[in-house]
């Protein structure tokens, strides 16, 4: 495995990083003459210099957010905040000097990032071309160096010289050209073998180390693991939580709740389910396949086998439930 440079956290010449903020956040676009809602109500809060991961199905809205947060898309509603720049009512002009200064972005793909006649050191010279004027930028080895291209010749390679795993690398370098406060990638692992992705996850870190805040799209468990913080994303919204490895649902603003996928196979959506606070603090969750007055009724040890069960009432076409199509 690649040894790569260890950055302390803020050192001299760090970058700074931005936080994010999402409220209500709803991106919808036109496809055969249907609106489809990509995104439903996003509410998520980054901190300045946090790593996440977004994890979900394809489909889920992930790669949408990503593009949001870059800029890239115009939210149809709700409201977004990266740093000092709402993106809401950003200008375009203002959108291009953010990716240029403080918003690294990765797309998906190692070769749409890199220009393929430039070596590793003139592909990120050339994207401090269009760095605003007296923005600060690190030099390009010192780049290089921190996601692990600091071995004696690779900087003087092209693209097509170097292994799959050093050219997303040198992707992520790109990004981090002019020591942005936020990067965004996007499947910056994908079709990569173990021992290789785990070299990008360590970029990564040391990217966050540098003081920049990390956000990146993943279909691996592993690396959100990696990383600290995952966000699920469930057909458009926050569908889920995990930190230090233990996994929670969120409680939407409204009060929606996505289930996790195992209880959801056992209450489908539309199934009508009774909610009732106990007096331990704790919720509990029944479908109401019994008279509304069993409710009530002081729950035994060892449940007894209930009779003849009755139907389980339901209600809508379950696509108000999650179940509807995404992009």
């Amino acid at each position: 495995m690649t040894e790569l440079v260890a950055a302390p956290a803020q050192a001299p010449g760090a970058a700074r990083g931005l936080g994010v903020t999402c409220r209500g956040l709803v991106y919808i676009y036109r496809l055969e003459g249907y609106d489809v809602v990509a995104l439903a109500g996003v509410d998520l809060d980054i901190a300045p210099g946090e790593a996440l991961a977004l994890l979900g199905p394809s489909g889920a809205g992930k790669s949408t957010l990503l593009s949001l947060l870059a800029g890239l898309l115009r939210p149809s509603a709700g409201r977004v905040q990266v740093g000092p720049y709402d993106l809401v009512k950003a200008s375009d002009a203002e959108l291009v000097r953010m990716r240029a200064g403080d918003v690294g972005v990765v797309l998906q793909g190692a070769s749409r990032n890199l220009l393929p006649y430039l070596s590793a050191e003139q592909n990120v010279r050339f994207a401090q071309r269009s760095a605003p004027k007296g923005h600060p930028l690190p030099s390009p080895r010192e780049v290089l160096s921190l996601v692990g291209l600091n071995a004696r010749g690779r900087s003087r390679l092209r693209p097509a010289a170097l292994s799959p795993g050093e050219r997303q690398r040198l992707a992520l370098a790109v990004a981090l050209a002019a020591r942005p406060g936020l990067l965004l990638a996007d499947e910056p692992t994908s079709q990569l073998d173990t021992r290789t992705r785990d070299d990008v996850v360590a970029a990564l870190d040391a990217v966050r180390r540098w003081g920049t805040t990390v956000v990146v799209v993943t279909h691996d468990p592993e690396v959100g693991a990696r990383l600290g913080r995952t966000v699920t994303i469930r057909d458009g919204r926050v569908g889920a939580e995990g930190r230090l490895g233990e996994e929670y649902a969120v409680v939407g603003r409204d009060g929606s709740l996505h289930l996790p996928p195992d209880v959801l196979r056992e209450i489908g959506p539309g199934t009508l389910v009774r909610v009732t606070l106990r007096p331990d603090g704790t919720v509990l969750l029944r479908p109401a396949t019994e008279p509304a007055g069993a409710a009530s009724a002081p729950l035994p040890a060892t449940p007894a086998q209930p009779p003849a069960a009755l139907p389980l009432p339901r209600t809508g076409d379950g696509v108000h439930f999650g179940g509807g199509p995404q992009p």
